[in-house]
Parts: structure tokens; C-alpha cells; sequence
């Protein structure tokens, strides 16, 4: 059935053709539909959440209309209120509530304190799907996962049949899959009358995104649970990677300052592993007693990552990347210390690489990063750079499709179908010379031909999770019988 429809579609066929059958695909049996309404689901709500305040406003946009956007501060309860929303209004019956987040950790720890909330079992009515690992149930109504799986179910469900609901949250990250999730949801909207979509954010340009989707409303969730005590330093941390010193002490001295201030978990902002490992370092050696110091950075394995989360009764340092600066909510934090620098990915034009620069955060994201500790009490976060250099940064965080190898996108798209990078609704389009570029890569390559259309080679190229140029190596490297000694080349190329 799923055939006919994508070749009627591709057909251009009228969509109201498509009612009958596309409502067959739609609905899930009758057994899986009468597990979930059978289940009784108690709704309690934090009312010391900001978003709670504002449920029955968020309930009737939602019902009034296709889309809606939210945007709330760090702390309001929007990634783990709304879905309950969806759920009281009898959404995820016939289909799946989709709700994504950009990490995996994120999936795993929303669901389960979702699951927590709502007294089921992790799995039953909430479950989670990562890459490798999913729990979920035939009555699950609820369902956690990564922007990159929603992506890939695209690939072989283009209407995203088995959801009646999205919510795409943290979308003011901007990645490349939140992007190209926000293009196809644009095209998907009038072909899915009977999708609800949410787009939420802690920091993000609501007007804009509000046009890109015909004027869709736009919910504001002010305040936060506690306010924040927000202090600069008058030195500058150096941006220069050999100057790790400098940040060590800073971040030292901004933890003892914490300390002298109270009880309560602190989380250190930091640009790479490296100065993670630096800082836990100095840190354990001075306070070997009384004080755990605990690493967090996504490379690090699920049961490491989920140290953070565990209380052991003793103050405790967490020291992360960006990956504790969205919905990834570690608990107990009192004390924020932002060294306002983050590694991100940016492409070479002029030397064709794809470089990994240590660069100075956004004013949207110094804001997230000092709201993670109002949580639990009235917070306190030092940066570690002045009034002065915060007012001079930009207001938000460059699109990951303005700062990467185009190469990869383009291929991506070819294999998912998504249509051509020049016709796909980017909210933000990418410049013609890196479209270009990153064709002529493709090419050189072997992965398209004169047309601009996929061969054979390519479609092996984009089934490799890496660059292109590495995808190319290994796959020469298998036919000419050194793959071993290639990917160890290919591994330290990749980092």
C-alpha cells in the first residue's frame, strides 16, 4: 500500500485522492489502538513550572491550529510538560507522539523522568528510541528520540504516517537535521491535515521562524522557576587551544568563589574533552575530599554519561561541553560557571577542510547555560569574560547549514530523496558558491554524474555515517584490500 501511495505521489497525483488509503496506512490495528486508550494514564502537574501556567492557552493553540511554536527560558518545563499536554488531549492514540531531541543522553533522561511523572514503567506508555537501542511497546503513546532518527524514518515513510504528533524541541541548535526536519515538516503540513506539530526553544528567533511557517502563532513562556545571579570577570580567558593555563585557573578560582558561597552541584562550562580532563585534574587534586568531580562530553559511553544524574550525598562538579547547555538537564545545580567559548564545526571554502575551531558562544547561548541552575533555588553563574564582550557577541548561534562541507548535505539529500539543495525550503539558503563546491566535490568523487544524479558509488558513500572523502577512501580501500590499515588513517582523519 505504502508503494502505490509514493508512486501516486510521485505521480503528482491530488492529494485528496489519497484520503482513503493514506487513513488505511494511518491507523494502527485495532488491538494496538484499544491497548492505548484502555490505559489509564494519572496527570499531575508541577505547578511551580512556568509552562503549567500557561497550559490552557497552549492547549487551544494547539487545537485551533497545525503548528505552533513556543519559546520559554531554560527551566520553564517545556520539553517534560508538553508532552503530557499532548497526551491529555487524547493525541498519540492512532499514532505516535514524535518528540525529538538532538542527543541520545537527551532521549534516554527525558524519557524516563517523563515516565517518572506520569507513574508508568520506562517503555510502557513512554518509551525511547537511539541509534542501536529502542524501548518501546505496542501500547507506548509517547515516543523519545533523536532528530537524526526521525530523519531516517522519513527515508521509507515520507508522511510520517505512524505520527499524529510532532514536537521538534531545542530547534534554536540549528543542527543540519533540525534544519532539514523544518524543511520537510513545511512540505509534509498541507499533505497531513491531521499532524499537530510543536517547535520549542529556549533561545530563539520566533519571528522568523513564525514567517518560514505562513505566520504560524507563537506561544512566550516567560520566567523561570528561580531567578539567576549572572557575574562577569573583568580578564578575558584566551581563545588561543595552546593557552590551557589560563582557563584551568580561571575556572578554579570561579569554582573556590562557588564553593565559599554555599551547599549545591556546580557545572562548568568548557570548549573540549581536553580541558575536561585538564580541569578534573587540578580540581580532584584540590578537593580530594568531600567533592566528586565527574566528566560529561558526548563521546563518553551511556553509563558514564549517566553518573551525572545519580546523587552520592557529596558536592559535586560537573564538567561538560555544550552537551549540558540544552535539554539535557543534569540535577542539583546550584552554581554555573561559563568559560563562554564551545568547539564548533566550520567548513573551509578556500582549504576544503572541515575545521574544528574553539569559538566564542552566543548570547543566546550564554542565556542557556546560565539557566541551568535555576532549577532548584535561586542560581548563581560567574562567566568568565566581561559585560562588555557579551554585549558584542551575536545574538545567536550561526546555522550548522552556513558552516559546513555542503557535500555532505547534498548527498544526503540525494539519497533521502529530499528533492535538490537549491529547492529545499532551508530557512536559511546556503550560499551558491558552497552549493557549487560541494557539487564538484561529489563528482571528483564519483558519487554523482554529469546530471547531478546519484550513482551507484554514491548511494555506498551515503550509507557512511562521515565525510564523503572519507566514505570514498574506505570503500577504495575494501577493493584494493587494505581496509584495516585505512581506517585507522580514516579514524585519525575523522576526529
Amino acid at each position: 500500500m505504502m508503494k502505490s501511495i509514493r508512486a501516486r505521489l510521485a505521480n503528482k497525483q491530488p492529494i485528496d485522492q489519497l484520503n482513503e488509503k493514506l487513513t488505511a496506512c494511518y491507523s494502527q490495528s485495532c488491538d494496538t489502538v484499544q491497548a492505548r486508550m484502555q490505559r489509564k494514564i494519572e496527570f499531575e502537574y508541577p505547578f511551580e513550572l512556568p509552562v503549567v501556567e500557561h497550559q490552557q492557552t497552549i492547549l487551544a493553540a494547539i487545537e485551533a491550529n497545525q503548528l505552533v511554536i513556543i519559546a520559554g527560558e531554560t527551566g520553564s518545563g517545556k520539553t517534560t510538560q508538553l508532552p503530557k499536554f499532548c497526551l491529555q488531549m487524547n493525541r498519540g492514540i492512532h499514532g505516535l507522539i514524535g518528540h525529538t531531541q538532538p542527543r541520545r543522553i537527551a532521549a534516554h533522561s527525558v524519557a524516563l523522568r517523563i515516565a517518572e511523572e506520569l507513574k508508568t514503567q520506562l517503555g510502557e506508555v513512554v518509551g525511547y528510541q537511539v541509534r542501536f537501542h529502542d524501548q518501546l511497546s505496542a501500547q507506548s503513546r509517547l515516543k523519545l528520540m533523536t532528530d537524526g532518527i526521525l530523519l531516517n524514518e522519513i527515508e521509507k515513510d515520507p508522511l510520517l504516517l505512524k505520527y499524529d504528533t510532532l514536537i521538534i524541541d531545542e530547534a534554536h541548535e540549528r543542527s543540519l537535521n533540525i534544519d532539514f526536519l523544518l524543511g520537510i515538516i513545511k512540505q509534509l503540513l498541507p499533505k497531513r491535515q491531521d499532524l499537530k506539530v510543536i517547535i520549542t526553544s529556549a533561545t530563539l528567533d520566533t519571528e522568523r521562524l513564525s514567517a518560514y511557517f505562513n505566520q504560524a502563532p507563537v506561544i512566550n513562556v516567560q520566567g523561570r522557576s528561580y531567578p539567576v545571579e549572572i557575574h562577569y570577570r573583568d580578564e578575558h580567558l584566551s581563545d588561543n587551544e595552546s593557552d590551557e593555563s589560563e582557563l584551568v585557573t580561571g575556572v578554579m578560582q570561579g569554582v573556590e568563589e562557588v564553593i565559599a558561597r554555599g551547599a549545591g552541584d556546580v557545572l562548568v562550562f568548557l570548549p573540549t574533552e581536553k580541558d575536561i580532563i585538564e580541569c578534573q585534574k587540578a580540581l580532584t587534586k584540590r578537593y580530594p575530599h568531600g567533592t566528586e568531580c565527574l566528566p560529561l562530553y558526548a563521546r563518553l559511553s551511556m553509563s558514564e554519561q549517566n553518573k551525572v544524574f545519580q546523587q552520592s550525598g557529596r558536592r559535586r562538579i560537573i564538567l561538560s561541553t555544550n552537551v549540558a547547555e540544552t535539554s539535557l538537564t543534569v540535577p542539583g545545580i546550584r552554581f554555573v560557571i561559563d568559560t563562554g567559548m564551545v568547539r564548533l564545526s566550520r567548513y573551509s571554502y578556500r582549504n576544503k577542510v572541515q575545521r574544528l575551531p574553539i569559538e566564542k558562544i552566543s548570547q543566546a547561548s550564554a542565556k542557556q547555560r546560565s539557566g541551568r541552575c535555576g532549577r532548584i533555588g535561586p542560581g548563581y553563574c560567574i562567566r568568565l569574560y566581561s559585560q562588555s564582550d557579551y554585549d558584542t557577541r551575536p545574538a545567536f548561534t550561526e546555522p550548522e547549514i552556513l558552516r559546513t562541507n555542503l557535500a555532505s548535505v547534498i548527498l544526503k539529500m540525494l539519497s533521502a530523496r529530499l528533492g535538490t539543495v537549491e529547492t529545499f525550503p532551508f530557512v536559511d539558503r546556503p550560499d551558491n558558491r558552497f552549493i557549487n563546491d560541494g557539487f564538484r566535490l561529489l563528482f571528483e568523487l564519483g558519487a554523482i554524474d554529469e546530471n547531478r544524479d546519484l550513482t551507484k558509488l554514491g548511494r555506498q558513500m551515503a550509507r557512511f555515517p562521515v565525510d564523503p572523502k572519507i566514505a570514498r577512501i574506505l570503500i577504495a580501500a575494501e577493493q584494493e584490500a587494505c581496509l584495516a590499515e585505512a581506517l585507522v588513517i580514516c579514524s585519525a582523519l575523522s576526529i
